[in-house]
């Protein structure tokens, strides 16, 4: 079996754009339905040049796509299956108790700020 080098740094790049904990935490706010940055800068407590880079950084990664209605733009999931991966995420997070959290290279303490992203 030969391995899909294309498809491994696609998938790469999408766990890549996951990774961030801002930008995971506008996915999961945007699985609850569309929403503008000055909704996602009030329930997040970030700056809004903040909210905008990471909407930016979705969007590039065709993860979130934009509907501009006068000078607002409401932001949704570009795509439903985001919404499987997330859930078969939490699924397996569940199954492994906290072997994810513990990891010495990934892992709440490996991260350079405690496991918390701004």
């Amino acid at each position: 079996m030969t391995i899909d080098q294309a498809g491994v740094d696609s998938a790469v790049a999408l766990f890549h754009s996951l990774s961030d904990g801002t930008r995971l935490a506008i996915v999961r706010h945007l699985a609850e339905g569309e929403a503008r940055v000055a909704d996602l800068v009030g329930r997040l407590g970030l700056a809004q040049s903040t909210v905008s880079a990471h909407i930016a950084c979705l969007r590039d990664c065709g993860l979130v796509d934009g509907r501009p209605q006068g000078r607002q733009v409401f932001y949704s999931l570009a795509r439903p299956e985001l919404i499987d991966l997330l859930a078969s995420a939490e699924s397996l997070l569940a199954a492994t108790g906290n072997a994810a959290a513990l990891c010495p290279n990934y892992g709440v303490e490996a991260l350079p700020d405690g496991g918390r992203h701004e």
